[in-house]
């Protein structure tokens, strides 16, 4: 499984090389710096599968964007994103969320269509990360879960709630579709949604360890503001 999404990931990295070589051939388009703030939803695809709910987060972050005169442009970012999980205890008051805040480097493909006032777009490519910190909440003791006698451990997973992370650094592809709306030659607003699939797990893998899986999943929900350099 890991060599699989070992192979996708560089599939499409491959494929936007043409892209990005073409980029460095054509000088006609503009440059704009950007910023952006928003919060993300996120989970761990865990393998055996632990019971989930969306985690939500936030991202901040800055962006620089070239655009050809075509309907096409690529993206760089620097994002800090928090993403994680929490856990699912239906018929019981109990809770437990888990937050791994990473800084994030997509390289986007950035395709748009419309008019002087407004853009649609979509956004695609591999990024990479690097998680800088985590932080735990817990409404009891899950370190020493055996003394608690209600406690809905059976069949259930529970290993991850001290597990350390094992993989800091991650990789994966994300896309998203949005608008963006022009208040003058220079300035404009965007809003975006965008989904990020990770191919790299935060937990072990091997044989030994309690997961074959621990990518993570996530949605951003961002706005943005680009300034036009040139």
């Amino acid at each position: 499984m890991t060599r699989h999404r070992d192979n996708i990931f560089w599939l499409f990295l491959i494929a936007i090389l043409p892209i990005l070589a073409s980029a460095q051939t054509r000088y006609d388009g503009n440059l704009a710096v950007g910023a952006k703030s928003g919060i993300t939803l996120s989970k761990l695809q865990f393998n055996p599968s632990v019971p989930q709910s969306m985690l939500m987060g936030v991202a901040i972050g800055g962006s620089l964007r070239y655009l050809e005169e075509k309907n096409f442009g690529l993206i760089v970012e620097l994002n800090l994103e928090q993403r994680g999980w929490k856990e699912k205890f239906e018929g019981y008051n109990y809770a437990y969320d888990r937050k791994l805040t990473y800084l994030q480097m997509p390289l986007l493909t950035h395709v748009y269509f419309g008019n002087n006032r407004m853009h649609g777009f979509f956004n695609a490519g591999p990024e990479i990360g690097y998680m800088v910190a985590e932080s735990t909440h817990a409404n009891f003791d899950y370190h020493n879960i055996e003394a608690i006698e209600d406690f809905p451990g059976a069949n259930r997973n529970t290993d991850q709630m001290t597990l350390s992370v094992k993989n800091k650094f991650d990789y994966g592809i994300s896309a998203g579709l949005g608008a963006e709306f022009f208040t003058g030659k220079r300035h404009s607003f965007n809003l975006e949604g965008r989904v990020y699939y990770g191919l790299h797990d935060v937990f072990g893998n091997h044989k030994k360890d309690t997961f074959s899986g621990s990518s993570a999943l996530s949605v951003m929900l961002t706005v943005g503001y680009y300034y036009q350099l040139k």
